[in-house]
């Protein structure tokens, strides 16, 4: 065996009388839980496309370990030789990319938004920085390099692909948890207004008295305080959602005016069976009553696109919302409801008001329903 001198600098003439001994090769490989991960991923609705500048042997004998489809592999010469749109169609149907530049990791990335696609780009490299900041969510993990998490938005404190997962979960359960809240409060608002300005037109005293409307919306607002921590459908897990506008528009358009429909009920059952055209306490505490109730209930049916009988709300959800409406009911006989200038209520008109509140919730639910299903959510 000849040994070879220490020089600055070696050639190919220095490659003679030698002897293999042997090579230094480098395991790295994947966690054994990285495929139940991928097939959850895959159940959110989340494609992984491999970018890597390894070659095509090293990317296809990693993408078959992990589970991922190996049989169509581009690398960057193809991609280069290949249009934007191609390539958006190749990353959608489970290509594999090989000896990528960063330029290349670029144009898929831009052909996949293009596409309409929110895309999230992990590295934790020098060359990964262009992607990271050029994709929707950039995300690096805490032992990358500096460059890379400063391009990112998101950084993993554990490399594991099940935080991500998890944290998509999360953001899901919180978009969905939000959306509860504003199409049920823009409804509730926009129905109140209507109520409000109309029984103004033919009524000789106010509607309901300022502090009973502060009253109204404070107990509104702390049954829904628990929202944040409701239940969420898992259909609504599984499939990402994008923030509509116009959504929410037509939803406010048609549900509120099914909520005034149904105050301008009451005012008739007010005003013509118990003539309170002539007792204003007693329509002050009727319509304060109704409207609380219908408004806090009506949660229990909008929270879900479903059948609300067959999706639960979480405990404190529907504790809160019972107990106020409960505090509303029982509120006109107390003393506080006196100094509020409320009027005990007869039980028929109770009974009035708990039908109304249930046919209101049913209504509800059939309208939701049929807008769910226009809008192919069902």
């Amino acid at each position: 065996m000849q040994k070879v001198e220490k020089q600055d600098a070696y050639t190919q003439a220095a490659e003679h009388d030698v002897t293999l001994v042997g090579f230094a090769a480098f395991l790295d490989p994947p966690k054994e839980e990285i495929q139940s991960v991928l097939e959850a991923l895959k159940q959110n609705s989340i494609s992984v496309v491999i970018m890597t500048g390894d070659n095509q042997y090293v990317t296809q004998k990693i993408a078959h370990d992990v589970g991922l489809g190996a049989d169509r592999i581009l690398t960057g010469n193809e991609v280069d030789t290949t249009d934007d749109a191609a390539l958006a169609y190749q990353a959608e149907n489970g290509a594999t990319f090989a000896r990528m530049s960063p330029e290349q990791k670029n144009r898929v990335i831009l052909a996949l938004k293009a596409r309409g696609h929110v895309v999230g780009y992990i590295g934790d490299g020098i060359n990964d920085a262009p992607s990271l900041h050029t994709a929707d969510v950039g995300i690096s993990v805490m032992n990358g390099v500096e460059v890379a998490k400063d391009a990112a938005k998101i950084i993993l404190l554990e490399k594991d692909l099940a935080v991500l997962n998890d944290g998509v979960n999360e953001g899901r359960r919180s978009f969905a948890s939000i959306m509860k809240y504003i199409i049920m409060g823009t409804s509730s608002n926009f129905g109140n207004m209507f109520s409000m300005a109309g029984a103004s037109l033919f009524l000789p005293f106010l509607p309901m008295l300022p502090t009973q409307i502060l009253l109204n919306n404070f107990l509104y607002d702390i049954s829904q305080i628990s929202i944040p921590g409701d239940n969420v459908d898992p259909a609504l897990l599984h499939r990402p959602k994008r923030w509509q506008i116009g959504f929410i528009r037509q939803f406010m358009m048609i549900i509120g005016p099914i909520s005034s429909i149904y105050d301008f009920l009451t005012f008739g059952v007010l005003l013509w069976v118990f003539h309170a055209s002539t007792n204003a306490p007693l329509f002050h505490t009727g319509w304060f009553v109704e409207s609380l109730a219908t408004q806090t209930l009506v949660i229990l049916v909008i929270r879900t696109a479903g059948n609300p009988l067959k999706s639960r709300p979480s405990r404190p959800l529907l504790i809160s919302v019972l107990a106020v409406v409960a505090i509303a009911s029982a509120l006109p006989y107390t003393a506080v409801g006196t100094l509020l200038r409320f009027t005990p209520l007869p039980l028929s008109l109770l009974g009035a008001i708990a039908v109304l509140a249930v046919t209101y919730l049913l209504l509800v639910q059939a309208v939701k329903v049929w807008f769910y299903r226009r809008h192919a959510l069902l």
